[in-house]
């Protein structure tokens, strides 16, 4: 064929952030976003704001390239910032506001941001590290209604003045849908955070097969227009999984509590008629414990969780409210979502059997490829039993760690990303998460899950929550210890109860005899990762110490 016959006078329609706008200016434009109870928006002001912060930004010299950095909480601040900064061909950074000073810092000057948007709230933190920030040329305060701008750094400028001097017209470039849209840092429990980074292609193509998964499911966990869509999920840890690009594109309306307490996400619950969340099981455990719950109709709420295991007492418990429970599986490095733990649409439905479905990772989501393999990349079958490293690709994977070219190669040695979980698939599709890498307890030649521990232990009625770590033992190599949260309106057992719990499971044939702990301690509480998983290299330093 010549190429005449196939001539080149199309627009080249890039996947960029911006065209996530359109559907949602065109048929959503009196639809609200709420900020705790202090602000509402339509969807017709957010586009305003948007326009006008890409104005302040470009006044403020941010062009194509440039990195400006956010710290705030779940705001409609920030869902303009997901927008606006990209939207320009600059870079967003969300910062981790959880993660120690130093870890702040090291982010801050590795990614290199000109200018920072700070809730004054973090100012005695950004006071402790100003001096010794390299990039910062300006500082822009937010400020909510409470809030004091006494440790204000010069120069600084206030977010709401500096959009409200700004035109209401801007005409947003075209470029290389593969440039770089945002960059975050992960929060592993050791080394220094790494710089995983996304394009404006991959975010948009993780939007779509997003709404396309969630749009299509037949039985729950349906994501359609006319949800109330509130995070519990830090906007600054993997985009908020991606749902606010998700729910903007699909202009729902939207709720973001600003700092997570379990009185204001109630509230917003109950106030706004929340319907669709996410969060990790910790978060779960505080709402379905607080006091206030009692007086919240959770009935058909659909929550996500992710970040670590959903034990089956919480699930259970979830259900037991009427929350439409289920999982989500990903990581920082996959942008993050893989699988989505849907029930099937054939079938009956039988409780015990949908509780087991719900607690798992879940099936893939469109344009998602999983496999379980052994050490040299050979798929192990997917039979239910066997278990391998998890390994992926999709189209919105990182490609690496920026700075850290060691990293990126065994990230995706083999042609996959790595993910450090070991599953087992099953031939329905639906994957089982049987621990991390780092995490599973080698025990007198046999590998023991403790996430598998973790869910018998968790529905013992007088157990809140629980972790098992692996313990050195001169004979076994390792062993389980079982460290529990116990709820305080029963009765407290002793570890003989608990063990004579899981003995019960090993004559059953749930669990091998190995998996009963030798020792089962009572805790005040687990520690956590800066983003509420639970630290179990901590709990391990901890407690190997103490003996």
């Amino acid at each position: 064929m010549t190429e005449d016959q196939y001539p080149d006078f199309g627009y080249s329609y890039q996947l960029l952030i911006k065209q996530l706008l359109l559907a949602p200016a065109v048929r959503s434009p009196d639809q609200e976003i709420v900020y705790r109870d202090q602000r509402r928006f339509t969807y017709r002001q957010f586009h305003s704001r948007v326009v006008q912060l890409a104005n302040a930004l470009t006044s403020a010299g941010i062009g194509k390239g440039d990195a400006v950095a956010v710290m705030d909480w779940d705001s409609h601040r920030y869902l303009e910032c997901f927008f606006a900064i990209p939207m320009l061909g600059a870079i967003l950074q969300t910062v981790n506001i959880r993660l120690s000073s130093e870890q702040v810092l090291y982010t801050l000057n590795h990614a290199r941001p000109r200018l920072l948007l700070v809730n004054t709230e973090f100012l005695p933190l950004l006071k402790e590290i100003g001096q010794r920030l390299e990039s910062i040329e300006e500082v822009i305060l937010i400020v909510d209604d409470s809030d004091s701008r006494s440790e204000a750094p010069k120069p600084s400028r206030e977010y709401e003045g500096w959009l409200a001097s700004q035109g209401s017209h801007f005409d947003y470039p075209d470029f290389n849908e593969n440039a770089t849209a945002t960059t975050f840092y992960t929060t592993g429990t050791t080394g220094l955070p790494k710089a995983v980074y996304f394009t404006h292609r991959q975010l948009v193509l993780h939007t779509l097969a997003t709404l396309a998964t969630y749009g299509t499911a037949a039985v729950q966990g349906r994501l359609h227009q006319a949800d109330v869509y509130m995070p519990i999920t830090p906007m600054f840890h993997v985009h908020a999984w991606g749902l606010p690009y998700a729910a903007t594109t699909l202009g729902l309306k939207q709720v973001y509590p600003g700092r997570y307490t379990p009185e204001m996400l109630l509230e917003l619950k109950k106030r706004e008629a929340v319907t669709f969340s996410h969060c990790v099981p910790t978060i779960l455990h505080m709402l379905l414990s607080h006091p206030a719950s009692k007086d919240v109709d959770m009935q058909g709420w659909k929550i996500i969780t992710g970040g670590s295991a959903l034990p089956v007492g919480l699930a259970t418990a979830a259900e037991e409210r009427g929350i439409d429970i289920f999982c989500g599986y990903g990581m920082s490095e996959t942008g993050p979502l893989s699988t989505i733990a849907h029930l099937a649409p054939s079938g009956e439905r039988n409780a015990k059997r949908d509780i087991a479905t719900r607690i798992t990772a879940g099936r893939p989501v469109i344009l998602v490829e999983v496999r379980t393999v052994d050490g040299s990349m050979n798929d192990v079958p997917r039979d239910g039993v066997s278990g391998g490293e998890v390994v992926l690709r999709s189209p919105w994977l990182t490609q690496g760690y920026r700075g850290d070219a060691e990293g990126s190669k065994k990230l995706w040695e083999g042609g996959y990303l790595h993910t450090g979980d070991i599953g087992i698939l099953g031939e329905d599709g639906y994957l089982r998460l049987v621990d991390r890498l780092k995490d599973i307890i080698k025990t007198g030649g046999e590998w023991v899950s403790s996430l598998d521990v973790e869910n018998i232990i968790s529905r013992h009625p007088a157990v809140s929550e629980v972790a098992v770590i692996g313990v050195n033992s001169d004979r076994w190599g390792e062993r389980p210890m079982a460290l529990i949260v116990l709820r305080p309106d029963v009765e407290a057992p002793t570890s003989e109860n608990i063990k004579a719990y899981m003995a019960a499971a090993v004559a059953d044939g749930t669990i091998s005899k190995f998996g009963v702990p030798d020792e089962v301690r009572f805790v005040e509480l687990l520690p956590k990762t800066s983003v509420g998983k639970l630290d179990k290299k901590l709990m391990r330093d901890q407690f190997t110490a103490a003996d």
